[in-house]
């Protein structure tokens, strides 16, 4: 088995990797959330110009990089397993990337959850023969319009092509490519629609947005996400890593149990300070202006969202 290093990624080289660079050199981090339009428009714009890249994740799983959140893929004689689509927008890198990982077609898709940026190219996907399994809320979501208040943005329905063809409310089993494939929902953390992806043989998990890999998370309390669920779902991320798991993050570098208790860390540390102001009958600007995530920003603060818009996020919840 191959494993991909675990040195550290700089933002700045991630951000250049995930195609959002262009937003983000454009925009300060958190500042994206503040424009009129939101930041839906930027980002699609940025993963349609983006470079995509393939990193070997391990054995005959790879992650691919640059449009929206990552995307896992396992490949074989029974056809390309893609974890999460990207924006439709990349679709020619995307399809570049495929190609350089075997001639295998798509034959199968999983969605993590609702997002666009994880779900945009379930469409085309599905058109090229890939079947796509989502949680029921995910289905849900797509099927009608959804409104993200956090992103400004209203989501119209989706079209009938790229709507889960299987779904699930708590567990489901794909074995494919000599891999068994649980997938496992989460209960709400970053939206209502979260699942777990594991690569059992392999011991691989793929958590979709309940972790970013050194960054600040958003929190879509529109669709049902807050900052407890984020922390539930971390703890249940951490109950099923070993130190030689490799875990493959909706943003950020592939990582290890290590990162995940980091993040873990920052979750519950931003969390009680910003309940504590907030128990004291401290206003949102208030909190905000109190800096709550200082001791955590040079780390965490670096992309798409920054401290404030992440105490933002948790005052909302606590």
């Amino acid at each position: 088995m191959t494993t991909l290093p675990t040195q550290p990624v700089s933002r700045r080289r991630f951000l250049v990797a995930s195609g959002l660079v262009s937003a983000a050199v454009c925009l300060r981090p958190g500042r994206l959330f503040a424009e009129a339009e939101g930041p839906v428009p930027s980002f699609r714009a940025a993963a349609a110009a983006a470079k995509i890249t393939v990193q070997p994740v391990r054995g005959k799983v790879s992650m691919v990089v640059g449009s929206g959140g990552n995307i896992g893929v396992l490949t074989g004689r029974d056809g390309k397993l893609l974890i999460d689509a990207g924006i439709t927008g990349s679709r020619p890198g995307i399809t570049a990337a495929l190609a350089s990982l075997g001639a295998e077609p798509v034959r199968h898709l999983v969605n993590t959850h609702w997002h666009f940026d994880h779900t945009d190219g379930n469409e085309w996907l599905h058109a090229v023969g890939a079947e796509i399994t989502a949680h029921e809320n995910t289905r849900k979501h797509l099927s009608e319009a959804t409104r993200v208040e956090g992103w400004k943005h209203t989501f119209p329905p989706s079209p009938a092509g790229a709507l889960p063809t299987t779904v699930f409310a708590q567990e489901h089993t794909l074995a494919l490519n000599g891999e068994k494939i649980a997938l496992k929902y989460y209960t709400p953390a970053h939206t209502d629609t979260d699942i777990a992806v594991r690569f059992t043989n392999t011991d691989i998990l793929q958590t979709g947005d309940t972790w970013w890999n050194g960054h600040y998370p958003f929190i879509d309390q529109s669709t049902g996400g807050s900052i407890d669920g984020m922390i539930r779902a971390t703890e249940v991320n951490l109950s099923k890593v070993g130190p030689d798991t490799l875990i493959i993050p909706g943003h950020g570098p592939v990582g290890k149990r290590n990162d995940l208790v980091e993040f873990r860390d920052m979750l519950v540390a931003v969390r009680a300070k910003v309940a504590v102001l907030k128990q004291q009958g401290r206003t949102l600007a208030e909190v905000v202006a109190a800096r709550p995530t200082a001791a955590h920003d040079a780390k965490w603060g670096g992309f798409v969202v920054d401290g404030s818009t992440f105490a933002s996020l948790v005052y909302a919840d606590v």
